[in-house]
């Protein structure tokens, strides 16, 4: 059973989260864990409190559950708010400077195997077969041919 963890309106652009988001998307939670202890990127702290928050989510949903098996299933990062400020410029003008902010959503949960899944039973669609049309034919057709001299 998957768990989820949300982090709500972080200061930082999501660009520059989504560049962090990519590293650790479908790996296994000990790898994860370990890229975002090491990584030179400044959302890397808040991201693996969201990781470690996920996984305690998880061992609350499934007491008895083995949590070396985790993966991140799913990772998405959406803009936050903007904050709209003003900086001051040349010539008495002031240039708008945004302040992004992102949401990121983090969904672990245990790889499954083919054994686990259910098998799909899908029907196909009955194509009905097509009677083709007449082809028309134009009244003058073309000829091309080569002028001799």
């Amino acid at each position: 059973m998957e768990a989820v963890a949300k982090l709500r309106n972080y200061p930082t652009s999501p660009r520059k989260m989504r560049l962090l988001a990519d590293l650790i998307r479908g790996k296994k939670v000990e790898r994860v864990l370990a890229i975002l202890e090491h990584s030179s990127k400044h959302p890397a702290v808040p991201m693996r409190k969201l990781v470690l928050s996920a996984i305690n989510n998880w061992k609350q949903k499934n007491e008895n559950g083995d949590e070396g098996e985790l993966i991140v299933k799913i990772i998405m990062v959406d803009g936050g708010r903007t904050l709209k400020r003003m900086r001051p410029a040349p010539q008495g003008r002031g240039y708008r400077v945004r302040k992004r902010s992102n949401h990121v959503t983090i969904v672990v949960d245990t790889k499954k195997t083919k054994a686990e899944l259910a098998p799909v039973v899908v029907k196909e669609p009955v194509v009905k077969e097509k009677t083709e049309a007449p082809k028309k034919t134009t009244a003058k057709k073309r000829e091309t041919t080569k002028k001799t001299k």
